[in-house]
């Protein structure tokens, strides 16, 4: 199976949703994504990896995810998108998936907060790995900081995942863990992997962009160097399941295919 992806890579207007819906908007249509294919924002998108829930909580049915839902029919894409929302259980950053149809794929709870940027002192961590199917491709969502912790990556390839992708607001000082990290979950994990990240500056940090796609080897097939721009690839899971055949490591750790 094959799907395409389209990772926005946005400069983020710092605590201005309206500002980042019109432009995520703009960005996606002007590249043109086929019918069907996943499209995916980074994380916290609409506000900037802000800690003032004021700003950036929302519930369910708040303004961020009507805009993925209306992103989503209008596109006829699933669209995954990073959020804050809030529940009766607490505060998560979100990685939300959205059909075309407006049903939700995938809610996915960050389960590492950022200590270091202040985040785990107002964001509560996820408890569980989630993976969904699109067009036929097994898909598994990360936060940002999830990244570096290969357990994560793991307990989802245990559900058959063929593509791994991160959203993220990770800064230019450690771009070169960011570049690294995604190619070790993908050549660990014999799986696709994109990273989807955003570029320019706010109050804290500058942001590198480097969005990019590893195939399963861990080569880098697509990179968003530092521009806002949309950054496409196709995925094709005969690659992830004709190497696993080939190369046994999943099955050697205890994974079936």
């Amino acid at each position: 199976m094959k799907i395409h992806l389209h990772s926005v890579q946005s400069d983020i207007v710092w605590e201005d949703k309206q500002a980042n819906f019109h432009r995520a908007r703009e960005l996606v249509l002007r590249s043109e994504p086929l019918p069907g294919s996943l499209v995916v924002l980074p994380e916290m998108f609409a506000t900037g990896f802000s800690r003032n829930l004021d700003i950036t909580a929302e519930s369910s049915d708040g303004p961020t995810s009507e805009f993925a839902t209306q992103l989503a029919a209008e596109t006829q894409c699933a669209v995954m998108a990073g959020l804050v929302l809030r529940s009766a259980e607490g505060t998560h950053n979100v990685s939300l998936t959205i059909s075309p149809e407006g049903s939700t794929l995938c809610h996915y709870e960050k389960r590492f907060p950022f200590s270091l940027g202040g985040e785990s002192a107002v964001h509560a961590a996820g408890t569980k790995t989630t993976s969904f199917q699109w067009q036929g491709v097994r898909i598994a969502p990360l936060v940002c900081y999830d990244l570096r912790f290969p357990e994560v990556t793991r307990d989802a390839a245990r559900q058959g995942v063929d593509l791994f992708v991160c959203i993220a607001s990770w800064p230019v000082k450690r771009v070169q863990h960011w570049v690294t990290l995604l190619q070790a979950r993908a050549i660990e994990n014999l799986a696709w992997v994109a990273g989807v990240n955003r570029t320019g500056t706010d109050p804290d940090f500058t942001y590198p962009g480097r969005s990019l796609v590893a195939d399963p080897h861990g080569v880098i097939i697509a990179d968003g160097s530092d521009r806002e721009q949309v950054l496409s690839a196709v995925i094709d899971t005969e690659v992830s399941s004709g190497w696993r055949k080939q190369f046994p490591a999943l099955s050697d750790a205890g994974i079936p295919e």
